[in-house]
């Protein structure tokens, strides 16, 4: 790997800081906003839960103004996205505008979500294109532990407002990054700007041979003339978009962003009573999460993404099953909390080197050129449709269902996803990207 195409990742990736962070402070702040603002708990949920929305706008339009203006361009725009949701969050007056910067952020998480990972896909070799596009979840994962540190230094005053605001300094980082990156030399092809994607290729690898092979391949992608929604008429595309979407929803229903979202709330209901120490909970949760996509970055490219994503999968299964059968024990009441925060980390830890990375790596590489920006675009829609459900409804179904048939029903669904891997995803390891292929029976 050229140290070149290592910076332009990193700064790409700070889209994934910004959203870990915007996603992971949420959970700390909305104790003292809850306060503050005497909310229900339908109206917190829906305080957490509205970034989402924002979310699911920001990914529906993200592809197509990637496609349209460049990569580059779409994540400095991010950029200027999150910094304004940040202030309006920073300085609220009331709950209504609170809603409001948190729905803007949403946006800015959104257009990061599809074009970081898509931006990073087309930098890199393919022989590190798992653990670079891994860098963005690492990101991610350095963004929600920062949130759960920042929440902490600021709870004993419960200074929420500051815990909001301070997404200010990595947003201004992302936009003054970006105006020095390039653009993706894939893009540059597909406007026609051949000069200028071979010289970024070029600057990618210093192998000529591997260059050409690289030029060849997106040459022959960019044959396929359909595009936008009519190219998910061809079979093999149409698959890719059913696995990609597929993929995208499991990540979320198998319940992670309940423990990212709603962990204080978890562990105060395992007997770890005052904010504090269920902030600090919290935190030691973010610090397996970060520590664990190391795991991703190192193994991705030399094991495979499906070993990893069975391995991590079943790891979930156990850590959910475990914590549903504890709370189901009225007995364990003095342990419940070790039992709840050693579950946690189990969970977070599997999901940190498996389905984290790894399917935003698999739904950058699944699509032909033409077809990808918009098909991740889809792709991550769904995700944030799922994210959104799963966050909307997690105290309901803790009311309905009782915690521990919430907790067992996403451990069913790490089985479910287990098969689906198995029958249905393909192994993308060191292939080029022009060059993967889904099977159509």
């Amino acid at each position: 790997m050229r140290p070149y195409v290592l910076l332009v990742a990193s700064v790409a990736a700070l889209g994934g800081l910004l959203f870990g962070y915007d996603t992971g402070v949420i959970s700390g702040a909305i104790l003292f906003i809850t306060k503050d603002f005497s909310l229900s708990t339908r109206l917190q949920e829906f305080t957490i839960s509205v970034v989402l929305l924002g979310c699911i706008a920001g990914s529906a339009v993200a592809g197509t103004i990637a496609d349209a203006i460049g990569r580059r361009l779409t994540l400095f725009t991010a950029g200027i996205i999150f910094l304004a949701g940040a202030l309006a969050s920073a300085f609220t007056p009331d709950e209504p505008v609170l809603l409001a910067g948190r729905f803007i952020v949403g946006i800015g998480i959104g257009f990061s979500s599809v074009v970081a990972p898509l931006y990073i896909s087309e930098v890199s070799p393919a022989a590190v294109r798992g653990a670079l596009v891994s860098l963005y979840q690492f990101a991610i994962t350095v963004g929600i532990l920062g949130a759960y540190l920042i929440d902490y230094a600021f709870a004993h005053a419960g200074l929420w407002r500051e815990m909001l605001g301070f997404a200010v300094v990595p947003s201004l980082v992302l936009i003054v990054g970006m105006i020095f990156m390039p653009e993706s030399p894939r893009y540059l092809f597909k406007v026609g700007h051949d000069s200028r994607a071979r010289d970024e290729l070029q600057r990618i690898t210093d192998d000529l041979d591997a260059t050409s092979r690289e030029e060849n391949s997106i040459r022959e992608s960019l044959k396929v003339k359909s595009a936008g929604f009519a190219a998910f008429k061809v079979p093999a595309v149409g698959l890719a978009l059913f696995i990609g979407v597929s993929l995208a929803v499991l990540q979320q229903v198998t319940g992670i962003n309940t423990v990212i979202y709603y962990g204080p709330q978890i562990f105060q209901m395992a007997g770890i009573a005052s904010n504090s120490a269920s902030i600090l909970a919290q935190t030691l949760v973010g610090t397996v999460n970060m520590l664990m996509t190391l795991v991703a970055i190192f193994f991705v490219d030399r094991v495979g993404r499906k070993p990893l994503l069975y391995a991590g999968l079943a790891g979930m299964f156990i850590a959910l099953t475990t914590i549903g059968g504890a709370f189901a024990q009225p007995h364990l009441s003095g342990s419940l909390g070790t039992i709840a925060l050693s579950s946690m980390m189990l969970y977070v830890g599997c999901f940190a080197f498996s389905l984290g990375p790894i399917v935003w790596l698999l739904i950058s590489e699944i699509f032909p050129l033409p077809a990808r920006g918009l098909g991740m675009s889809l792709s991550t829609l769904a995700n944030w449709v799922g994210n959104f459900l799963v966050s909307q409804f997690f105290l309901t179904m803790i009311d309905k269902l009782g915690r521990p048939l919430t907790f067992w029903l996403y451990a069913a669904l790490c089985v479910v996803t287990i098969v689906f891997v198995r029958t249905m995803v393909p192994e993308t390891k060191r292939e080029l990207l022009e060059e993967i292929r889904v099977q159509v029976a």
